[in-house]
């Protein structure tokens, strides 16, 4: 089951995406044209050729609710589910003018987020066969991580850390004011909590090697050929058998199978956010 994203965690971001649409004078087209006591039936539907995985359903019912409380928005179809082209994934009755104001930002949180969950999906579907888990990255566009993210796990994948406070990730800037792989996993341990994991990013062997001695309990591969990356993991299994495996650094669809065939356990995928096209959606009104 995917976690629910509850209004109270995104009423300032929806606040601010109708305010930026607004603009402090409301939609002007509809004000001159439509009677306030105009009221409306219409539904919410995928245009997308090919399909794919919806995300952002709940989200946009807190738009129209926002807009408007008098809106009533009917799902048809729950964050997760996939959709062929032509689905309806709501029914939306109320009254005109509001619905037309809530148009353009509900949709584009439905675009945005189910072209995340589609992309994912894809990933995912590749990685399955071998056991691998596709998690995502802090790669996320400023403020909308926490949609981004839930938008991964429609599409089946998983999450890596959501920011810097909630897991330690040794990466190579750190590595390089540090001094050496080896030299801050040993700081790190002097001042970290006993309950907290150490991942670290290793780009060679020689990085590899001090990972190991260091005992981190999560070793990312970063930018390695899949040639270089089973020679990798055949000594990581060798002399750490415990220890999780994660792949990072061009990762794309093309890619990601030869990746998997490694023998790592995690592949952390930018793309999957960052590149994620928009899925085609569309709201028609009946009347």
């Amino acid at each position: 089951m995917i976690n629910k994203i509850e209004k109270y965690e995104i009423i300032d971001l929806i606040r601010s995406a109708i305010s930026e649409d607004m603009g402090g004078f409301g939609d002007i087209t509809s004000k001159y044209l439509i009677p306030e006591s105009s009221m409306s039936t219409g539904y919410i539907i995928c245009k997308e050729a090919g399909g794919g995985y919806l995300s952002g359903m709940d989200i946009a019912a807190y738009i129209f609710e926002e807009i408007d409380p008098e809106i009533k928005v009917n799902p048809l179809k729950q964050d997760g589910s996939i959709l062929k082209d032509r689905d309806r994934v709501c029914n939306i009755e109320g009254p005109a003018v509001s619905i037309l104001k809530a148009e353009r930002t509900a949709l584009n949180f439905i675009q945005h987020m189910s072209g995340i969950a589609t992309l994912t999906s894809k990933f995912v579907n590749i990685a399955r066969p071998f056991g691998v888990k596709i998690v995502d990255t802090r790669k996320t566009k400023p403020l909308l991580r926490k949609i981004e993210k839930y938008a991964v796990r429609c599409g089946g994948g998983s999450n890596h850390r959501f920011g810097l406070f909630d897991g330690i990730l040794i990466k190579d800037n750190h590595i390089a004011a540090a001094g050496g792989v080896l030299k801050a996993i040993s700081s790190i341990k002097k001042n970290m909590p006993h309950t907290v994991r150490i991942e670290v990013e290793v780009k060679d062997f020689d990085e590899l090697d001090q990972a190991l001695i260091g005992k981190a309990d999560i070793i990312m591969l970063d930018n390695m050929s899949p040639e270089t990356m089973k020679k990798a993991v055949a000594i990581i299994r060798d002399r750490r058998e415990d220890t999780i495996i994660e792949a990072s650094g061009n990762v794309d669809l093309d890619t990601l199978e030869d990746i998997c065939k490694s023998g790592i356990d995690i592949v952390s995928a930018g793309a999957i956010t960052h590149s994620a096209p928009a899925m085609d959606f569309s709201l028609e009104l009946d009347s």
